[in-house]
């Protein structure tokens, strides 16, 4: 993987001519949303008045009036932007997932599609509401992988019973794992015995809609996770001593919420954040090396997993 002082020569060297030009832009698209803000709050409050000195009272009739101005406001606001968006992914994403490995190719309006969402069985509430974007896919050695960034929400009721879970969000990431699985082994974050104990091991081992609890022999590994699998023997098989080891410093070194299933010949990686990832920052200047460094680590990071789980050794071959 680069350095950091690599990025930053690349920085300087490719990336900022064009970043010139794009914070051209991007004072341009903040000068145009900041007269669109204006004339939408003034018309908003022009409304606003004029309803309240004919009805003389605070009802949906003065509040409508108002939320339309706001609403077509935002949507020339979103308008104005999507050119520059596409620009910014194009000059600077896309370069940076070149710069870390040429062989990978990068789609900004693509993601994981729902159904291999679905099929990693790491999430059992099914969203309703889905959706992702920046695709990047590839080999990396003899690993073909890829990922993406997923919004993944389920949402029940309607009006006032309305109400939306977040089933995940963050970075989704697929591994060839060079062999196949008889059955399924889900490792999910070890929230349960961390708040509860002893009592906490029984809830899990509750969970019938996982499959069977596993038990571990690495103590480390155990108080970061808990494994469901449909077959013990298989389950220990996958999760050796070293990808034990392995998956607990990943997430040590991510601080983040760490999910992994094996399922066919394939492993799933979900990493939680709890922000946008690839995107620009619209009313901060793009001459700042800083957000540049922050969207090389968490591409890094994701292409990562391909070392930090040791898939370019071939341990087993496919049966």
């Amino acid at each position: 993987m680069k350095t950091i002082d690599d990025l930053k020569q690349f920085y300087d060297a490719t990336l900022t001519p064009d970043l010139r030009v794009l914070e051209q832009q991007r004072r341009g698209i903040v000068r145009k949303i900041m007269i669109v803000i204006s004339v939408a709050l003034g018309l908003g409050g022009i409304a606003f008045v004029l309803m309240m000195n004919s009805l003389r009272q605070i009802g949906p009739a003065v509040i409508i009036p108002v939320v339309l101005c706001l609403l077509i406001g935002g949507g020339v606001c979103k308008f104005l932007t999507r050119g520059y968006v596409t620009d910014f992914k194009s000059l600077v994403i896309e370069r940076i997932v070149h710069f870390i490995d040429d062989n990978l190719s990068y789609e900004p309006k693509r993601c994981i599609d729902k159904s291999t969402f679905i099929l990693s069985k790491i999430f059992t509430t099914k969203p309703n509401r889905y959706k992702g974007d920046d695709l990047v896919s590839g080999k990396v050695g003899a690993t073909r992988i890829q990922f993406s960034e997923l919004n993944a929400v389920h949402e029940s009721g309607s009006g006032k019973n309305k109400h939306q879970t977040t089933v995940f969000r963050g970075i989704f990431f697929i591994g060839d794992f060079n062999k196949h699985f008889i059955g399924q082994t889900i490792v999910l974050p070890d929230t349960a015995q961390k708040l509860f104990g002893r009592f906490g091991q029984k809830l899990q081992s509750l969970n019938v809609f996982r499959g069977k609890l596993i038990k571990l022999e690495d103590p480390e590994f155990e108080s970061h996770f808990v494994v469901y699998g449909s077959d013990q023997v298989e389950a220990r098989y996958i999760l050796s001593t070293s990808l034990m080891a392995r998956i607990t410093d990943f997430k040590k070194k991510t601080g983040k919420k760490i999910y992994l299933s094996f399922i066919g010949s394939m492993v799933f990686v979900a990493v939680s954040y709890t922000r946008n990832l690839f995107e620009p920052r619209l009313f901060k200047t793009l001459l700042d090396f800083g957000p540049i460094k922050r969207y090389y680590q968490d591409l890094a990071l994701a292409i990562g997993i391909v070392d930090d789980l040791n898939l370019n050794t071939r341990i087993w071959s496919k049966e």
